[in-house]
């Protein structure tokens, strides 16, 4: 048994199963910075100007950012707040390659061999562009995997909606592939204005939806929780957006090297009845379903729905205690309020530094998830708020 896994071993028994994570912010070359993430407004551009500012906090991740070439190996990768422990960086996925099942259970170890999914922050002054995420099996064929993600809007983090609150998604029930494919065709020529033939939905703060992999969406503006699958692929259908103008490199960079420049493969990899559902928000809408409640708290589930990604609203009211039993680990983030999980303070972050620890990450193992948490409410006053992420129970 080397070091690294003695220290893993010993950290993770005194913490009682549950380890606070170090906030991990990640830039973005394309937009224009939200700043709703509580980082300190002289570190938006703590990466310099070139990686663009920062737009996103990333959750319980074991995997890196595809943000290019500048970007560093671990860009986005989550670690563990060793406090007094170790001087060592340790990252999360170091924790779950040396601790297995025990920290994210058997099962799900089994059959991932790693934490499958991640959560994040997705912070933009205006809309990002129309684009989707690839299926599982377009995925593969570029040797990566499909991107399933879902959208939560938490009141806590949305002081304002930025430039455009509503979110498009798919087509309206008349376009025809054809027409995608002639409109691609002009991608480096002309605004092809492609979400003149989509719609969009006004985001309502407290709800959600569904993305499956293969449907074009345009996030709006507000700050969006996103619990995803282990992935980050894309295919870019909207050459202009928000007065930003994109290369066709963003429309082929995950198609096989003979496909780059084909516009009707990448329209081949849309889910087509998913785009042109004419229903799409009554399949794809999540209102949150109250899970519990009683005089001390309320949970909700906020995603659902699908065979990939769930999480969780839990509310602790003023002064009050609640034991919360999960059937699986996840990773959380506090939005609102201050008090304990289990032995472990956590608070709220109000402003932080670029690489400055917080008190308001954490993630918990199988094992305490499952025996059942404490959370405390510390505030006579004010409601603690946590958002959970982890895998639906089809992935546990």
């Amino acid at each position: 048994m080397n070091d690294k896994t003695t220290i893993i071993r010993k950290y993770f028994q005194d913490q009682g199963g549950i380890l606070p994570l170090i906030p991990i912010f990640v830039p973005r070359r394309f937009g224009d910075a939200g700043r709703r993430l509580r980082l300190h407004p002289d570190d938006y551009y703590a990466l310099g100007t070139k990686r663009g500012s920062i737009k996103e906090r990333w959750f319980s991740s074991v995997i890196a950012a595809m943000n290019g070439p500048d970007a560093a190996p671990d860009e986005g990768m989550s670690y563990v707040n060793m406090k007094d422990a170790c001087e060592e960086k340790i990252s999360l996925k170091d924790f779950v390659d040396t601790l297995k099942g025990e920290l994210i259970g058997e099962s799900c170890y089994a059959r991932h061999q790693t934490w499958p999914m991640y959560s994040k922050f997705f912070d933009y002054e205006g809309p990002l562009f129309h684009h989707m995420h690839l299926g599982f099996e377009e995925a593969a064929r570029v040797g990566k995997l499909g991107k399933p993600e879902a959208y939560y809007y938490p009141p806590q983090y949305n002081n304002y909606p930025g430039k455009f609150p509503h979110t498009y998604f798919g087509f309206t029930s008349d376009v025809t592939k054809e027409d995608l494919v002639e409109a691609l065709k002009d991608y480096m020529n002309r605004d092809l204005r492609i979400t003149e033939l989509s719609k969009a939905y006004r985001i309502e703060l407290g709800t959600g939806w569904y993305t499956a992999p293969g449907v074009l969406h345009a996030p709006g503006s507000y700050l969006t929780y996103e619990p995803q699958w282990n992935s980050d692929v894309n295919a870019v259908f909207e050459n202009i957006t928000d007065n930003e103008i994109y290369d066709d490199s963003f429309l082929y960079e995950n198609c096989p090297e003979d496909k780059v420049g084909d516009p009707e493969y990448v329209v081949s990899m849309m889910d087509w009845e998913k785009n042109v559902d004419p229903k799409y928000k009554e399949h794809f809408f999540r209102a949150p379903i109250v899970l519990s409640q009683d005089e001390n708290h309320t949970q909700k589930q906020v995603v659902y729905g699908n065979e990939y990604i769930a999480a969780k609203e839990l509310t602790v009211n003023p002064g009050c205690t609640a034991v919360i039993t999960d059937d699986t680990a996840y990773g959380c983030i506090i939005t609102q309020g201050y008090g304990k999980i289990d032995n472990h303070s956590c608070a709220t972050a109000t402003m932080l530094r670029f690489g400055q620890k917080s008190e308001d990450e954490f993630f918990v193992s199988y094992g305490a998830a499952t025996k059942g948490v404490t959370v405390t409410n510390l505030s006579s006053t004010e409601p603690l708020v946590m958002l959970k992420h982890y895998p639906a129970p089809e992935q546990q």
